[in-house]
């Protein structure tokens, strides 16, 4: 859902995420897959401009897990890579798999070690807390065995991470 709110006063700091074209579409999905997370405006072309025409969309101003973002219908100049992502922690099985399944299921795509991306080409970093509080561990034969069980993984299983730390 879509709602525009001119009087709020932004943070001073965004993240502003490059889009070609999809930037409301992509918010649009984030708001529906994820808690605290909301479409905030929608700017359009106000007259024609050399790459659009009047009532494009330009930018959405969105959150994404209660982080501010703009979301810039920018072109494909610079798509979306690896350096940047958002790292979901999660707290169940439940929970990491309706994250990993909206955004693959979505028309996205498995990576390895717990990260996928989404259609338009962000990436998501899908962490149960289980993991690193394990690679975390003072114990650090467990926290090894836990890195080695999680590098066989792209969606992470927490039984297996968790079979992992017992040895």
């Amino acid at each position: 859902m879509t709602e525009t709110n001119p009087a709020s006063k932004p943070a001073k700091n965004r993240v502003c995420l490059w889009y070609d074209g999809t930037a409301e579409d992509a918010a649009n999905f984030y708001a529906a897959v994820f808690p605290d997370t909301r479409v905030t405006s929608v700017q359009r072309a106000p007259a024609d401009y050399p790459d659009g025409q009047a009532g494009n969309v330009l930018v959405v101003e969105f959150t994404v897990m209660g982080i501010e973002c703009i979301g810039l219908n920018g072109g494909p100049q610079f798509p979306q890579s690896e350096a940047f992502s958002f790292q979901v922690a999660t707290d169940t099985q439940e929970e990491t798999d309706r994250y990993w399944d909206a955004i693959v299921g979505n028309d996205g795509a498995e990576s390895a070690c717990g990260w996928c991306k989404d259609k338009w080409g962000l990436n998501w970093q899908i962490t149960p807390r289980a993991l690193t509080d394990a690679m975390a561990s003072p114990d650090r034969a467990a926290a090894k065995r836990a890195m080695e069980a999680m590098m066989t993984m792209h969606k992470i299983d927490i039984a297996q991470i968790e079979q992992a730390v017992k040895g």
